[in-house]
């Protein structure tokens, strides 16, 4: 038998054993060296920033972090708008994959084939998940910020617990501000081929591009309380812009402007700074990328590659998909390579420039080439994204025509590329997203009068809100979609607007009805 100050002593020791064990599994804890994730987003912005050798702008924060790692030259996201391409970014899957690839789905349903939403993934292997900016924009559930993330600010975690934090800045989404500090000059800007070169459309472009300014400055100010709170060592971040530029042949169709995006990666001690990269790499390789990096296995094998692996580098294609934007209802399909895209598209009956209430309302520059284009003043190349029908495809030779304005699907010389490509994206689009195509409910063929019977589609559709069902059928596709007069009204509001000074206030003018709920 022990004596009472042995057992006294006993006890004393076996409880200072569990109190230097407990220590011990909470200094571990502390000491979690897995890399913290920051996951920098801009909206609807192409790599139009000094570093990718854009004129007229500069952005020295963001230029600064692509000289501290890698930048990517060719980088593309899987859709051409923000829901649908965020969709695939929270996930790293292709949106049609998992269903979410109709922009602003009315009826969002869960995630199939048990994948789950990054950030879950995150939460589940003990980090914490923060979304630092208010839109998630997904089109499946669970789709609110509450529902994805743990909290809004890394400094909300336990100490020692690493992040994963996403933000976006969405300055560069129209409208735009100028910049009062560096006011751009329309003579230092430079307009691709498939825009006229006039005063009003170079002010559209360089107004861009000074809010693509003021943008730098928000991310310079994020990187500086990175470097300030000791954090920046240990954080892999990521800058990427959701899809392409807001202008006509950007955001919305499968052209660069619309898929290919600014996409830099930083991460101390892992990858070498000064780095640029000519690899294929698409937006959702950051899944696969970070989840790795973070030692994470993701329950269902992610369409993304790791950027750091010989995979990305073995890429031949690249893909991209567009579906329904809003109610205007199109589906086109696309695989592009170091030298060439092919646009498939589904529905070749319908214009490029349909109807659509977003962009008449938001996009100077469109009006301003609909007059052009009805008085018959556009270039050849120009006067083609505005005929009334499109070619089912769309073939184009990078090396020599890199705005892809010269399509040569019918030129013999590139018909064995014309049928390989056809051939690798039908292989796509049947083992890889399973492509639902297009149904004839969503072609709503005889579903509208044969012509529009106001001055405008939009006023037609604001006063048929209730007698159509454009949540199933769509905006009916009449072109052009304004008289003549109708947009030269149109111009005429937006010249004091799109020409206002650096320091001058001028509200943004209504072009088009105010969206109201459609009809279920």
């Amino acid at each position: 038998m022990f004596t009472r100050p042995v057992l006294t002593l006993l006890i004393l020791l076996i409880q200072s054993l569990f109190l230097s064990i407990a220590n011990n599994v909470r200094s571990e804890e502390v000491k979690d060296n897995r890399p913290n994730i920051l996951w920098i987003a801009i909206e609807d912005w192409s790599p139009d920033l000094s570093c990718y050798g854009t004129k007229g702008l500069q952005t020295p924060h963001v230029d600064k972090l692509a000289s501290q790692g890698i930048r990517y030259d060719t980088a593309f996201t899987t859709s051409p708008v923000c829901s649908t391409s965020r969709s695939a970014m929270m996930t790293g899957f292709h949106q049609n994959y998992i269903g979410a690839n109709q922009h602003r789905e009315h009826n969002k349903q869960p995630l199939p084939h048990g994948i789950k939403p990054i950030p879950h993934l995150f939460a589940d292997a003990g980090y914490y998940t923060a979304l630092m900016s208010y839109k998630t924009d997904c089109n499946f559930t669970p789709f609110t910020k509450k529902e994805l993330f743990m909290g809004e600010d890394w400094s909300e975690r336990k100490p020692g617990q690493p992040f994963f934090a996403r933000i976006t800045f969405g300055g560069t989404h129209r409208s735009w501000k100028r910049d009062p500090q560096r006011p751009i000059a329309i003579k230092d800007v430079e307009l691709p081929p498939y825009y006229p070169d006039t005063p009003f459309v170079r002010r559209d472009w360089a107004n861009g591009l000074e809010q693509m300014q003021l943008v730098d400055r928000e991310v310079g100010a994020l990187l500086k309380r990175l470097e300030d709170e000791g954090l920046a060592e240990n954080t892999i971040v990521f800058f990427i812009g959701d899809h392409g530029r807001c202008h006509i042949r950007g955001k919305q169709f499968l052209y660069d402007g619309g898929i290919r995006i600014p996409l830099i990666m930083r991460w101390p001690g892992k990858v070498k700074a000064n780095q640029v990269s000519e690899d294929l790499v698409m937006s959702i390789d950051i899944c696969a990328t970070i989840l790795e990096a973070a030692g994470i296995k993701a329950p269902v094998p992610l369409h993304g590659k790791n950027l750091l692996r010989n995979s990305v580098k073995e890429r031949e294609f690249v893909f991209a998909a567009r579906d329904k934007m809003d109610e205007t209802h199109d589906a086109m399909r696309a695989i592009r390579s170091k030298e060439y895209k092919l646009i498939l598209n589904l529905m070749p009956e319908r214009p490029w420039c349909q109807y659509n209430r977003y962009k008449e309302g938001a996009y100077p520059v469109l009006a301003e080439m609909n007059v052009l284009n009805l008085k018959g003043q556009l270039t050849p190349a120009q006067q083609t994204f505005f005929l009334e029908k499109k070619p089912e495809v769309e073939l184009f030779d990078l090396k020599q025509d890199p705005h892809e304005i010269k399509n040569v699907a019918d030129n013999l010389k590139y018909a064995q590329v014309k049928t390989e490509l056809l051939a690798e994206l039908k292989n796509w689009r049947e083992n890889v997203i399973h492509d639902q195509g297009v149904t004839e409910a969503f072609r709503a063929k005889n579903q509208f009068p044969e012509s529009c019977p106001t001055a405008t589609v939009d006023s037609w559709v604001e006063k048929n809100v209730d007698n159509y069902d454009f949540n199933k059928y769509g905006w009916p596709a009449w072109y052009p979609t304004r008289s003549l007069a109708e947009w030269e009204k149109a111009r005429e509001k937006w010249e004091p607007y799109v020409f206002r000074g650096p320091n001058e206030i001028v509200p943004r003018p209504v072009i088009s009805f105010s969206k109201k709920k459609a009809k279920k």
